[in-house]
């Protein structure tokens, strides 16, 4: 390619919905909804996750989320963030249908308080009534590469397999996982929980991955604006390296220069 040469674009598309930005934060645990808003400004993010049992979307006579981080500049993904039953995250879906019309919707169904671990039975059976019911359901999950098949036949428009906990701030603890759910994916993957740190991110776009979603590594870090920063570049060079495509891995040194005909 000359220097003439402009690259396309390189955006990705969930749903019919295209966006330049893969990193995707979510909201409810900043300090303010101000702040919030300036990390995902930060960031470059288009789509904010919505945790519907915990950010104030109605109550004018408290802060409301909407007055800072606008719609009309955002992408809301409303989620069914403390959802314990397949019943309890049909039901807080349809409400949040009436109430936005929102279609495109994450779907993330807990096993317990204390790893809140997919529980992936109850997902599968959420999953299904959605699809039945018109829902567009991007779908939070172990990392478990035979589920996330199933998820996809069933529907899913996207498959977000954990990186780590909830909010645990470990890393990819599984990116053999992760990698054969992308290379088996028609649907977009986008590794969502447990991201840390800004080379987590870098991780989970060197393995493949459409996107990443955040929220406490951004939300609860020191300086939660510079490391919105910080993860946006992250995300844009572990997108690079993907698509450039490593080295090889060598059992021996390979020298930079070669050593025949030294004088």
């Amino acid at each position: 390619m000359d220097g003439s040469t402009v690259a396309p674009e390189d955006t990705w598309t969930v749903a019919g919905r295209t966006f330049r930005s893969r990193l995707i934060v979510g909201t409810g645990k900043y300090k303010d909804y101000a702040t919030n808003a300036a990390a995902a400004e930060a960031a470059g993010a288009e789509i904010v996750t919505v945790a519907l049992r915990r950010v104030n979307l109605s109550d004018p006579s408290q802060p409301m989320l909407v007055d800072h981080v606008k719609p009309d500049r955002f992408t809301f993904l409303p989620n069914t963030a403390g959802c314990f039953t397949g019943e309890d995250a049909v039901r807080t879906l349809r409400l949040a249908r009436e109430a936005g019309g929102w279609n495109l919707v994450k779907l993330e169904v807990l096993a317990d308080t204390k790893t809140l671990y997919p529980e992936m039975e109850e997902t599968l059976r959420a999953l299904k009534l959605l699809v039945s019911e018109g829902f567009e359901v991007m779908v939070y999950c172990s990392d478990d590469p035979v589920y996330a098949r199933k998820l996809e036949d069933a529907g899913a428009v996207a498959i977000m397999p954990l990186g780590g906990l909830i909010g645990s701030g470990l890393g990819i603890q599984n990116p053999v996982n992760i990698r054969l759910i992308v290379e088996q994916a028609k649907v977009p993957v986008l590794v969502d929980a447990g991201v840390g740190t800004a080379s987590d991110a870098t991780v989970a776009m060197e393995l493949g991955c459409d996107a990443v979603l955040m929220n406490t590594a951004i939300a609860e870090a020191k300086d939660p604006i510079r490391m919105a920063r910080a993860m946006k570049h992250a995300v844009i060079a572990g997108r690079e390296a993907y698509l450039a495509g490593r080295m090889p891995r060598k059992l021996y040194a390979d020298p930079s220069s070669p050593l025949a005909g030294l004088i």
